[in-house]
């Protein structure tokens, strides 16, 4: 009975059973431990299986995108097109969010016992993430380009923060294939491509268990947000409600105004049906917090839903997951300015245009993973002369919001994967392919086999 649900509609239900079980499980009384020892491990076995197919999927995929592309002319107008894409969608994301921030000022009505007790709690968390921060910023101003080329690639593949190094590999390998004998390529090219179809069946039976761990994430994330005062969440997500619903409007305006003028201005697909075929990743972007582990997921439901071709999915989205951080470039730029509004401080022009900029830079070189957005948040800060501390007054709703600004990230990714193909005459007249396994009313497994 239950895989005859689609797999979207379970991923739904996992969601709100865990919500439900979170909240009756704090209201009740049942013991925390119980929660976190035998129901969170459930969904830690679901992201980790997400996150070990990631990387060599991104390593097979991306050598197979650009060997498939024929020359190297075709690689760097694809390549010119996605990049100069992502850079301006990132910019109108912080750009959007200096501006609802600006209008609104969450950061004044914060009261200043509410501001010191966050930054009492949190101190400690606080001062290990500006720690690492620190690190950063002393770095040379060309050390991302010397990050980007790994020392040990198979080292770099144990990583999945590493994923850039990996990219780099992929794509200076696949253009490798251009140029050697075409008898002595085809071999490797097939084993790349016999992998990757490897990895995309060991993608469908992790899917199995998805709606299981969404269930177990959601509901451990509830009751780990309570802790051992259930009062206590709810007391610091009222005092920051304001600044998250900034947040909030301005990740929906991405996702219901920019992206949709984008689709409408390069395509011909509907957003109503683009929102339709990506939703499973969506959902799974939401409960686990990270692009790169739901790339697996994102690419095959870009491929047989929306009918964009391989070569264009396996280069542009493995690149997305690494550099296209929309969501979390918007939440940096409202973060930023609101930490400054909290502490009485006043931000020039000069001191905003400079987090256009280090947040543009800050979300190429985050990584794809929960909870990477805050330290990079703390290199914005310091650029603008804010107190890397005051990352204490927003961390209380911070998992929550990073789980909508993921879904943002992958979106993004996907919209521009579908510019892109557009605009390369490599996109079916808008019209979604319906034998997708993820939204069939079949097993993945059965839909696989036939």
């Amino acid at each position: 009975m239950l895989k005859k649900i689609p797999l979207h509609t379970q991923i739904i239900i996992g969601l709100v059973l865990g919500l439900v079980y979170g909240i009756v499980a704090i209201q009740v009384g049942i013991p925390a431990w119980l929660t976190l020892d035998w129901i969170k491990p459930i969904g830690t076995i679901f992201i980790n299986g997400l996150k070990m197919i990631a990387m060599p999927l991104v390593l097979a995929s991306l050598i197979i995108g650009v060997s498939n592309l024929g020359d190297i002319s075709k690689l760097s107008r694809i390549g010119g097109k996605t990049i100069v894409t992502f850079l301006i969608t990132t910019v109108i994301a912080i750009c959007t969010g200096l501006l609802l921030v600006n209008i609104l000022v969450p950061g004044k009505g914060l009261p200043a016992e509410t501001r010191e007790n966050l930054m009492s709690l949190y101190e400690g968390d606080a001062g290990a993430r500006a720690l690492a921060a620190a690190e950063l910023k002393e770095q040379s101003p060309l050390q991302p380009i010397v990050d980007m080329v790994p020392q040990n690639l198979f080292q770099a593949t144990t990583d999945n923060a590493a994923m850039l190094q990996v990219v780099f590999f992929a794509i200076i390998a696949g253009i490798a294939l251009l140029q050697i004998p075409k008898k002595k390529a085809e071999p490797v090219i097939a084993f790349f491509d016999g992998f990757n179809d490897l990895i995309i069946q060991v993608v469908n039976y992790v899917m199995l268990i998805a709606p299981y761990g969404v269930f177990a994430l959601m509901a451990s994330l509830i009751v780990e947000i309570a802790g051992d005062n259930p009062d206590a969440a709810v007391d610091l997500l009222l005092a920051l409600l304001k600044y998250s619903l900034i947040v909030l409007g301005g990740l929906f305006f991405m996702m219901l105004v920019i992206y949709p003028l984008l689709l409408k201005s390069f395509t011909k697909v509907k957003y109503a049906d683009f929102f339709k075929a990506i939703r499973p990743a969506q959902l799974l972007a939401f409960s686990t917090s990270s692009s790169s582990a739901t790339l697996p997921v994102t690419m095959k439901l870009t491929e047989e839903e929306l009918g964009v071709s391989e070569n264009i999915t396996s280069f542009v989205l493995p690149l997305g997951a690494t550099i296209n951080m929309n969501g979390t470039s918007l939440y940096q730029s409202i973060a930023a300015v609101f930490i400054a509004q909290a502490l009485g401080m006043e931000l020039t022009l000069s001191q905003q245009l400079m987090i256009v900029l280090t947040s543009t830079l800050a979300a190429i070189g985050s990584a794809g993973v929960p909870g990477a957005g805050l330290i990079m948040l703390i290199v914005v800060l310091e650029s603008i002369g804010v107190p890397a501390a005051g990352i204490a007054l927003i961390m209380a709703p911070d998992r929550i919001l990073d789980m909508f600004r993921t879904v943002v990230n992958v979106t993004g990714d996907v919209v521009v994967t579908t510019v892109v193909a557009s605009t390369e005459g490599e996109l079916p007249d808008g019209l979604l392919r319906k034998s997708n396994p993820f939204t069939a009313n079949e097993s993945v497994l059965e839909e696989e086999n036939t």
